[in-house]
């Protein structure tokens, strides 16, 4: 399992944000890069990125300092926001980006998704964001009537190659992860899920480890690496006691 540490790109600074409210924002720094360094320096291998001011515009927009953490970091790198057609994606693994993140727009176009994993196999990745069991899109501004795990489904037989799982209620409250909606979600699909939202502590970190046994294989942290209430170098030591 891993822990996978969030640079969340604002106005092309590193933000966090609450409930994915864009204007209840804490900017943590003003050099994304040098966030994506710190968590590589501290053990992560795998770095997640997401373009926020993509995801409300539909488009890339913080270009340039994704980049920036490119050239400056080695470890893989998986993003999100704003991906909205086959170029863009095309445009981000040519610039070294591990996997891609379709996020709102495989609700809007799942043949999109059929469409890039058959262009790009193993590249793929769906952010599939819930409330209440129910999908939410555009930057979490509307809550769907489609339901999370049936989507999940109609992805995973397109051929993605992970579903990263948010609970938006969850998201920056640092409450723990909804153990109860996640692993739903691993135990209807076979291909691996990462569950992202809530996490506060080394505690939550000890109760998602043995959820790897429904197929649950990394956990997302933001605002718990920020504010300290975690320490990346303790959850991978903590994981690698189950290794």
């Amino acid at each position: 399992m891993l822990i996978i540490p969030a640079v969340d790109i604002k106005n092309g600074k590193c933000v966090r944000l609450l409930q994915g409210k864009m204007d209840e924002e804490t900017v943590f720094s003003n050099e994304p890069y040098k966030m994506a360094q710190k968590w590589e320096k501290e053990g992560a291998k795998l770095i997640h990125l997401v373009d926020l001011d993509g995801a409300i515009k539909k488009k890339p927009i913080n270009l340039e300092c994704i980049k920036q953490i490119v050239e400056n970091v080695k470890v893989p790198l998986q993003l999100g926001g704003g991906i909205r057609n086959l170029s863009t994606i095309e445009e981000y693994i040519n610039l070294g980006i591990s996997k891609i993140i379709i996020g709102s727009e495989a609700i809007h176009n799942p043949e999109f998704v059929k469409e890039s994993c058959k262009k790009f196999p193993g590249k793929i990745v769906v952010g599939i964001d819930a409330k209440k069991g129910y999908v939410a899109i555009e930057g979490w501004t509307k809550i769907t009537k489609v339901k999370a795990v049936e989507i999940a489904k109609k992805f995973e037989d397109y051929g993605v190659c992970a579903i990263n799982f948010t609970d938006i209620e969850k998201d920056g409250m640092q409450q723990g992860v909804n153990i109860e909606e996640t692993i739903k979600m691993a135990q209807n699909l076979s291909i691996p899920i990462i569950a992202s939202g809530g996490v506060s502590n080394i505690d939550d970190i000890k109760k998602i480890i043995p959820l790897k046994k429904y197929g649950i294989e990394g956990i997302i942290s933001g605002r718990a690496l920020y504010e300290g209430t975690l320490s990346l170098k303790e959850a991978i030591e903590e994981i690698a006691k189950f290794s």
